[in-house]
């Protein structure tokens, strides 16, 4: 259990993301591909319905035992609030109106953020742009792990800690790794948050904020559904940085496990990506995929060679503020 891992650095890398090449080929090959890109109408939807149903647990766990509500916090709305945040990753590519109604995507984001109970949405776009555009890149792909914590977190028990506290870490590693300035959508993003936290104590008290905020955080933490987290980016296989997952659990998570897909096509809604797997799966069946987030987790505690310093990062020509 106290073995550290073997690593002690990032593989650095000294060519370009394959994500960049790859799509150009796949266009070259499959122009119908480019008929997936643009808005998916049902989308709006799926989440207002999340919305609601997370509206009604509220009203219903008010009256419940605190035991009984970090139970369904953990067991069923905490589920909920993270296939959340992976629609708001959706939205964050103007998929739920198109590219066309850019604020429609981001009030709608915020919307979707609701139940989450912490303000989230338009920080996450702000930072996920850089995640694509500079994937690995140091100091500015912020999805990367901290020196601190490829350090000190190389045990199977640091791990497993590691595991606990992602939420904190993926909240406080933008600003010491890339801090940028606090936008007006941002301080809207809170003001529209804390409103309705208000107002949902106000008419039913602590316990249903304690559920969506307690959901949030442990969904997001150690929960099978997280395994996406480590499943997408950490190099299990030496020199493949992003990895697919083709399982049951993207049905619930707006096929987030299509994660090679994703970043080649990033236009693309989830809900088309298993259309890009098919039409140029020659593209995709040969590279190194998971098959369930639940191994992905435990290879990730017990695999010595494998820790958060198992990521891919590169030198960018582009400083910070480009």
């Amino acid at each position: 259990m106290g073995k550290a891992v073997g690593r002690w650095d990032f593989e650095w890398v000294y060519n370009e993301q394959p994500h960049t090449w790859r799509r150009k080929e796949i266009l070259a090959k499959y122009p119908e591909i480019k008929s997936l890109m643009g808005h998916d109408p049902q989308l709006k939807w799926v989440v207002s319905g999340m919305v609601l149903t997370q509206l009604l647990a509220c009203y219903m766990v008010h009256e419940l035992s605190w035991k009984w509500v970090l139970f369904w916090a953990y067991a069923f709305g905490g589920c909920i609030n993270h296939s959340l945040t992976l629609a708001i990753h959706d939205i964050s590519h103007n998929v739920a109106f198109g590219t066309k109604r850019a604020r429609w995507n981001r009030w709608f984001a915020m919307f979707a953020n609701l139940p989450i109970g912490l303000p989230y949405s338009a920080s996450f776009k702000k930072y996920h742009i850089d995640h694509h555009r500079y994937l690995g890149g140091d100091g500015l792909d912020v999805d990367i792990p901290t020196d601190v914590e490829g350090w000190f977190f190389c045990t199977p028990a640091r791990k497993v800690l590691w595991l606990f506290l992602q939420p904190l870490f993926y909240a406080l590693r933008p600003l010491i790794v890339n801090p940028k300035p606090v936008t007006k959508l941002e301080m809207l993003n809170a003001v529209v948050q804390f409103v309705v936290d208000i107002i949902i104590y106000y008419f039913w008290g602590l316990k249903p904020i304690v559920y969506l905020i307690s959901g949030s955080i442990l969904c997001m933490g150690l929960h099978p559904i997280s395994g996406h987290f480590i499943a997408e980016h950490y190099m299990f296989t030496k020199g493949h940085e992003t990895y697919s997952y083709y399982g049951p659990l993207n049905l619930i998570t707006f096929n987030v496990g299509y994660h090679m897909e994703h970043h080649d096509f990033p236009s693309i809604p989830g809900s088309k990506l298993p259309e890009v797997k098919r039409i140029a799966a020659e593209y995709y069946d040969s590279l190194p995929q998971h098959t369930s987030w639940m191994r992905v987790l435990w290879d990730f505690v017990f695999d010595d060679t494998i820790g958060p310093y198992a990521r891919i990062k590169r030198q960018y020509k582009l400083g910070k503020k480009e």
